[in-house]
């Protein structure tokens, strides 16, 4: 089948590609996501891609996509089976 996409890629186009999240506190995740699917219900304490403070996104239900681009991920984090999608 042809992917008349396949040459074009932006923020707003649909993943391709996806990797695990293992959070940490001050190693930056290597490729920053689109996006990024989380399995297991918490909460994720990131730093955005741009700010330089951390944020509590809290009541994460298993199975949601967040539109957003973290550079970390902490530990401090309660959700699990983390998704980076790019």
């Amino acid at each position: 089948m042809t992917d008349k996409y396949a040459d074009v890629d932006s923020v707003m186009s649909s993943a391709r590609k996806g990797f695990a999240i293992t959070p940490h506190d001050t190693t930056e995740i290597a490729l920053t996501p689109k996006a990024v699917w989380v399995g297991g219900a918490g909460n994720l304490v990131v730093r955005l891609e741009d700010d330089s403070s951390d944020i509590t996104i809290s009541g994460i239900a298993a199975g949601t996509l967040l539109p957003i681009r973290p550079k970390l991920i902490k530990t401090t984090s309660t959700a699990t089976l983390i998704i980076g999608l790019y």
